[in-house]
């Protein structure tokens, strides 16, 4: 357990030591301007003497951005085009139980992020762990801790709020949520099969009453005017943003995919969302109110399921798929229409409650880049997106930002058309080229993101290139920071990116010397410090 020292309140906070195991190994050196591993000579004075350590009792005080060993004198580097560069902390920061996971590794994090000349962090503040046991009761003390170790390091906090659960790591709805939906599954989409995504609530009760009396919008609005006013203290100067979570993953979509393709595996087309008894309520109505009431007893019956193709089945057949009829358009657009007025209704939540602060408030929607090079673009219509080749789906999209005055996040930065498998005939380039434009015209400032922590130069190249020039975005958040960011494979990479993407690069002689890295983050420990051999 470890005590923070200079926090409004006390905490405490476990400790990984895993993921430490892959941070520790964090050196900076000043040769060729970049950051390379402890794994040279001169590290291994420590692993020399038949030591490793482990961390039984610490008192560790944070380390502020004026405390930082300098040996020159320079400001922050001007980012390339004035980006300004992110990195997302770990999904499970914030433990269930309302404490820091792995502290002393995202301190010596936080330290490098910064001498690195990173702008800032974003963390992921989960409904599931600040809300856990009931309605009203909310526990922030982890979050609050984490927003002082960023405070204290000199870096910005952008905030996402999480209005949805995580498979890996394990990080469910609350747990009075998860009680409701064991009694009334409705509360949750489900596929034609029955089976029910309990990773977020369904968008068709965002206005019904079935949270102990009181709407998900209610409710979301409340957590939202808790956040504000236990984080009133660091708005303006540290947290520079929210997000605001929309759906699976915090995506504006329907849960269409229940699982990721694997590595060199085919995305399939995903499956309609519209099963739970609410939705099946919503159709019927909007069916019987456009006079063909056969149309409202369910979603389409002869769509491919998750992982087949769009051939598989009549549906998405590039000629002559019902996609293309009157059926397909009815669908189709109420379909989607459901999935806007449900990010309307969460953004125009958001702006209200934080339109008397200095923050900006985002909101994210998905790359469906696979089968775009089809007519029908299957898995943009499973996820919600009615866009075909006869039709521009994220016009409307576009419009529900603009009319909020909040700013798009765009994943899948890093992906290029050339390294997606053939066969999936994907274009991550078009698809983010055709949301682009219609930002463009609505007046739609877009920030980024990368999908993967990328050990490839491409996925570096592909950043560099979306990222600047006419494609300048204000944010870039890399995600995310773990023990495959520090990795050997990865973060000489990712340092070589961040110092490309610096015009004004730090000189070599405004890096700290390696030991006064190694013993100002990693060894900062009181002399009550048990070490023991690993």
């Amino acid at each position: 357990e470890v005590s923070v020292i200079g926090s409004s309140s006390q905490a405490k906070i476990c400790t990984s030591w895993s993921e430490l195991s892959s941070y520790r190994e964090i050196r900076f050196c000043n040769f060729q301007k970049r950051v390379s591993l402890l794994n040279n000579t001169k590290s291994t004075r420590w692993r020399n003497s038949g030591l490793s350590f482990t961390l039984k009792a610490v008192q560790s005080s944070p380390v502020r951005s004026d405390r930082l060993p300098r040996r020159g004198s320079s400001s922050k580097p001007k980012s390339l085009d004035g980006v300004r560069v992110f990195v997302g902390l770990p999904l499970d920061a914030v433990s269930d139980c309302n404490t820091v996971n792995h502290a002393r590794a995202i301190a010596a994090g936080l330290r490098a992020l910064k001498l690195l000349g990173i702008d800032g962090v974003e963390l992921p503040v989960w409904w599931g762990i600040v809300e856990k046991e009931s309605m009203g009761k909310y526990d922030w003390s982890g979050y609050l801790v984490l927003a002082e170790m960023i405070q204290n390091a000199g870096l910005k906090l952008h905030v996402s709020l999480c209005f949805h659960g995580s498979k890996q790591p394990k990080i469910p709805l609350p747990e009075w949520v998860s009680r409701i939906g064991d009694s009334e599954p409705g509360i949750y989409h489900a596929d034609r099969s029955g089976n029910h995504y309990r990773e977020c609530l369904s968008l068709a009760v965002d206005e019904v009453p079935v949270l102990n009396g009181k709407t998900p919008v209610q409710v979301y609005q409340e957590f939202c005017e808790s956040f504000k006013s236990s984080f009133s203290h660091f708005f303006g100067s540290t947290i520079t943003g929210v997000t605001v979570g929309l759906g699976p993953d915090g995506e504006l979509r329907y849960p269409s995919h229940r699982q990721l393709a694997s590595h060199g595996n085919i995305l399939g087309v995903g499956e309609f969302q519209c099963y739970d008894k609410n939705m099946l309520n919503l159709l019927k109505e909007k069916a019987e109110a456009t006079g063909n009431p056969l149309w409202g007893l369910g979603g389409p019956h002869d769509a491919p399921s998750y992982e087949q193709s769009p051939n598989s089945n009549h549906f998405f057949k590039d000629n002559g798929g019902s996609w293309d009829s009157p059926y397909g358009d009815f669908f189709l657009s109420w379909y989607s229409s459901e999935l806007l007025s449900h990010g309307d209704r969460l953004l125009s939540l958001a702006s209200t409650s934080f339109s008397d602060t200095s923050v900006t408030v985002h909101g994210k929607i998905p790359l469906m880049h696979s089968w775009y090079k089809t007519r029908s673009h299957p898995s943009e219509l499973t996820a919600g997106f009615n866009n075909t080749v006869n039709r521009d789906g994220y016009e409307a999209v576009a419009e529900m930002f603009a009319r909020n005055s909040c700013k798009m996040i765009l994943p899948g930065m890093d992906l290029s058309d050339k390294h997606q498998p053939q066969e999936s005939l994907s274009s991550p380039e078009s698809v983010l080229a055709q949301i682009r434009a219609v930002c463009r015209k609505h007046g739609v400032e877009i920030s980024g993101q990368n999908s993967v922590v990328s050990k490839a130069p491409h996925g570096f190249e592909q950043i560099k290139k979306n990222i600047s020039g006419e494609n300048t975005v204000d944010l870039f958040t890399y995600q995310r920071m773990g023990a495959d960011f520090f990795s050997p494979e990865h973060f000489p990479s990712f340092t070589h990116f961040i110092r490309n993407l610096n015009q004004l690069g730090m000189f070599s002689d405004d890096l700290p010397e390696e030991e006064e890295v190694v013993e100002s983050v990693l060894l900062n420990s009181e002399s009550n410090t048990h070490m023991q051999a690993a």
